[in-house]
């Protein structure tokens, strides 16, 4: 069975600050950085997916935490075709226009290609310092089976290397009857990793819960059963707390995908008050009883 490491989508959520998880001490962000790095080995940056990061960030970063600690980094929404602020476009890249949100068909080209430059080289302090897992690529609920989506994967797996992406899907379409089997094969064929997910289901972005290593890199995050998940309130939709009996569940199923890849990276997304920090160790607890 290969590796399997469990983390957290944040560290930094106003709420977790609020929660008491951390201590009195960690009362600067390099602090509660070095706690949450003591507790976990791995860790997902959302944040990332709202705006691109500083090299200067990512640098502190790596600087803040031990050798052997993980990021995987969100792709900016720009990259992954959902709507994008303006005010969250490099200044000098913003497109005039009284839209407040835009997509990749607004930009000029060159603005779009500036962009995908500049976020994988704002990762190369992390990349450095051998602490960059894997970049996550979520698509929105539109983006469904067809030929150009699956080309586009290629492309984004093109645009990464040497980088690591990392493919999660919000359209069923992808695991409608045999099409479970084509996007598994094809995801395999070209050593495309792919993003397991528990999450509500029943609606429009729901994916059933497939646990499949289509390559040497597994991930699974864990979005909770939130009855809010379409609320616009963040802390309503992802607030959800896993029962022990749940993670119990989950514990042979992580397993079971872990003997087929050499690395597992779990996640949970529950990211409200200390939540998925509680359930993070609680499955590590699990996973680590025979």
């Amino acid at each position: 069975m290969g590796t399997i490491e469990v983390g957290t989508a944040s560290w930094t959520d106003k709420t977790l600050l609020a929660s008491g998880w951390y201590p009195a001490s960690a009362d600067t962000p390099e602090k509660r950085l070095a706690y949450y790095a003591k507790q976990f080995a791995v860790v997902e940056v959302d944040s990332t997916y709202y705006g691109p990061p500083a090299e200067q960030t990512t640098r502190l970063w790596a600087e803040r935490t031990p050798d052997g600690f993980t990021f995987n980094i969100k792709a900016f929404s720009m990259l992954t075709g959902h709507p994008t602020k303006v005010s969250a476009i490099y200044k000098d890249l913003r497109p005039e226009t009284d839209k407040k949100n835009v997509y990749p068909g607004d930009l000029p080209a060159q603005a779009y290609e500036e962009i995908w430059s500049r976020f994988l080289s704002a990762l190369d302090p992390l990349v450095e310092a051998g602490k960059l897992g894997a970049v996550l690529f979520q698509f929105p609920p539109w983006f469904g089976i067809r030929k150009s989506n699956k080309e586009y994967l290629l492309e984004v797996a093109s645009r990464c290397k040497p980088l690591r992406p990392v493919f999660e899907f919000r359209n069923a379409s992808w695991f409608s009857g045999a099409n479970q089997n084509e996007t598994l094969d094809f995801l395999r064929a070209h050593k495309l990793p792919f993003v397991g997910v528990d999450m509500p289901q029943g609606h429009k972005s729901s994916i059933p819960a497939i646990m499949a290593a289509t390559a040497d890199l597994a991930v699974v995050r864990f979005h909770g059963h939130s009855d809010k998940w379409t609320s616009k309130d963040i802390h309503e939709k992802f607030g959800y707390n896993y029962s022990e009996k749940e993670l119990e569940s989950w514990a042979p199923r992580l397993r079971e995908l872990a003997a087929d890849a050499d690395r597992t990276q779990v996640f949970m997304n529950n990211c409200y008050s200390d939540y998925a920090q509680r359930n993070a160790t609680t499955l590590i607890e699990l996973l680590g009883d025979a």
